[in-house]
């Protein structure tokens, strides 16, 4: 962002925030989380020490969003979806997702990307696992995120997977480690930052 602002005479900036923090909330980063801190309880004051997107929408133009890798753990569905459920399944996210998307639309003003969840690697999941992840972070990128809104995608999990199940072998830090590898986010990190520009310069549909 540093090296564009430097090229282009803009005065792009980025923030990382450590969201949300180990305490108290809790390192708990999925679709439930984000649910129940920016849906559920969500208003002009923190939850749990945790910004609300009434307090985030006044900070920053864009927020961006992700998963940590245990959200490709998803278990079969019930039947019985469960909005308030922190449970990992894919009836729940869709539910949790549609509320997200809602919410977020509720302050046009702010652009949000969220990355498609990470990907696991063959030596920590199984294949019905990793066919769910496929599925839901197909939905994510294919029919969840609709031109028009203040809604972005970066589709992290394909730059994993390049249309496999698991994160690539290459990729990862070990066989049984889903972290990527230095090398891999050295490659995709100036294609963050350039989806991040496009966004802010009206290509997010692009």
């Amino acid at each position: 962002m540093k090296a564009y602002d430097r090229e282009h005479g803009t005065g792009y900036g980025i923030v990382e925030i450590e969201f949300p923090k180990e305490s108290p909330y809790g390192w708990n980063n999925y679709p439930h989380d984000y649910w129940n801190i920016w849906v559920r309880n969500a208003g002009p004051g923190p939850y749990l020490e945790e910004p609300t997107l009434e307090i985030l929408s006044k900070e920053h133009d864009v927020v961006v969003f992700k998963h940590c890798f245990p959200v490709s753990g998803i278990l079969p569905d019930t039947g019985a979806p469960d909005l308030s459920s922190s449970e990992k399944r894919i009836e729940n996210y869709r539910l949790q997702y549609e509320a997200l998307r809602e919410k977020m639309r509720s302050f046009p003003g702010t652009k949000f990307i969220v990355w498609t969840g990470a990907a696991l690697v063959r030596g920590a999941t199984d294949e019905g696992q990793a066919l769910r992840a496929r599925e839901f972070f197909e939905w994510v990128a294919g029919e969840w995120d609709e031109p028009g809104d203040n809604i972005y995608v970066w589709d992290f999990y394909a730059l994993e997977t390049e249309g496999g199940l698991y994160l690539r072998d290459e990729y990862a830090k070990g066989p049984t480690d889903s972290h990527p590898n230095a090398g891999f986010a050295r490659r995709v990190a100036p294609l963050l930052g350039q989806r991040i520009v496009d966004v802010i310069e009206g290509r997010g549909d692009e």
